[in-house]
């Protein structure tokens, strides 16, 4: 095994969100956050091992911290996807058995990989022997009927007992039949207290928190139990609030740059996809939230909307519209 991750790498994390936290939406956020941990959306072994690696896993270095999340049931086949991802640079390989999709489920990944601890600590073990960067998971607190606590701390014995270096835990259970996925992060009810009592009882083992938290003041609370937080969807669609992740959470008083100034930091990178052949729509949309509940903000969002899809477009487009929001 591995040496343990640094103390407080998991401290403040951002999800991995399928179609959002792709390479460019990680850059962006990079540029407001020096520290939080960024993850990447869920990649299939199957694709790593039998696809366009480059496309799936190519990043730019400024993203670390980094985390690479793998979807998949076949120890083998994870081990070798791990072993790659190592190879690619990333700083942990996760293991998502979260998600609750009925895509997922229908190939033998995600949630429903809670009901076979047996199975997930034997894909722990192929992957921890494949590299040297930390291996984790990231898990629900039960599935359908299957929510007992005792059901829960038995797979992650058995999944800490395989070797993983840390947990991540949304804080409400997965139903698997009935609930689309938005639906699994609304309306299964939170419970926080389940994740408390896991980090009581597995105390050397460090544990994440997910699920309903959007502030600062909410993550502090957090981690008076639990070694980390991580936030998903509020990151994405109000991403200045990792403006004061590193001095609140880390003790990092580098002074925080502005909106305006994090995204003219952005520019030199879309110029660099841009000549690469990467439409500007496909970073643009990572910064809409930007400028969120500032006045102008919806300007900005509606200027962006209307005109980065266009074939020609580029940074000017971005330009134009942060200039409708007052400095």
């Amino acid at each position: 095994m591995s040496a343990l991750p640094e103390p407080g790498s998991y401290r403040f994390c951002v999800a991995p969100m399928m179609e959002w936290t792709d390479r460019h939406c990680r850059f962006f956020l990079r540029l407001i956050s020096r520290h939080a941990r960024l993850y990447t959306e869920m990649v299939t072994s199957a694709a790593i091992v039998h696809g366009d690696r480059e496309r799936l896993l190519g990043f730019d270095g400024f993203e670390h911290p980094v985390a690479l999340q793998l979807g998949g049931s076949d120890p083998r086949e994870l081990a070798e996807s791990a072993r790659i991802g190592e190879q690619y640079g990333y700083d942990e390989i996760n293991l998502n058995c979260g998600c609750p999709s009925d895509r997922v489920q229908s190939g033998r990944f995600g949630a429903c990989l809670m009901g076979e601890p047996a199975l997930v600590a034997r894909c722990v073990t192929a992957m921890r022997a494949a590299v040297s960067v930390p291996v984790t998971v990231k898990c629900r607190i039960g599935i359908d009927d299957r929510d007992s606590y005792e059901e829960l701390h038995e797979f992650v014995r058995q999944i800490r007992d395989a070797g993983i270096d840390a947990l991540v835990v949304h804080a409400r259970k997965a139903i698997l039949q009935g609930l689309s996925p938005k639906e699994n992060r609304q309306v299964p009810p939170l419970s926080y207290t389940t994740v408390y009592r896991l980090k009581e009882d597995f105390g050397a083992l460090p544990i994440a928190i997910n699920g309903g938290i959007s502030t600062i003041e909410q993550c502090r609370e957090h981690l008076a139990q639990v070694d980390g937080v991580m936030l998903g969807r509020t990151a994405y669609h109000e991403p200045w609030v990792l403006s004061e992740v590193d001095r609140e959470l880390f003790g990092d008083d580098h002074p925080a740059p502005s909106r305006h100034a994090v995204l003219e930091s952005f520019m030199p990178y879309v110029e660099r996809q841009l000549a690469a052949g990467v439409r500007l729509n496909a970073m643009s949309r990572h910064v809409l939230g930007l400028f969120h509940g500032s006045p102008g903000g919806r300007l900005y969002r509606r200027y962006i909307a209307e005109n980065a899809y266009k074939r020609d477009a580029g940074c000017e487009v971005l330009r134009d519209a942060a200039a409708l929001v007052p400095a």
